[in-house]
């Protein structure tokens, strides 16, 4: 998927995801030419990551 098409499913302006790419906090993107793509199943994955361990608590703890 495109950025713009992640931006739109996730909800979140492109501008964070290019800030959560820099920071290496966002999910893993393919370079197609100049453009970023995004395997599905990366976002997926991420999202998983993301997931909290508990209802309430953040992954880190509070």
């Amino acid at each position: 998927m495109s950025i713009e098409e992640l931006s739109e499913y996730l909800d979140v302006p492109v501008r964070t995801l290019y800030d959560w790419r820099l920071s290496g906090r966002g999910p893993c993107a393919v370079h197609v030419g100049r453009q970023l793509r995004y395997f599905v199943s990366d976002v997926h994955a991420w999202l998983a990551s993301q997931r909290e361990q508990e209802p309430g608590h953040s992954l880190d703890g509070r």
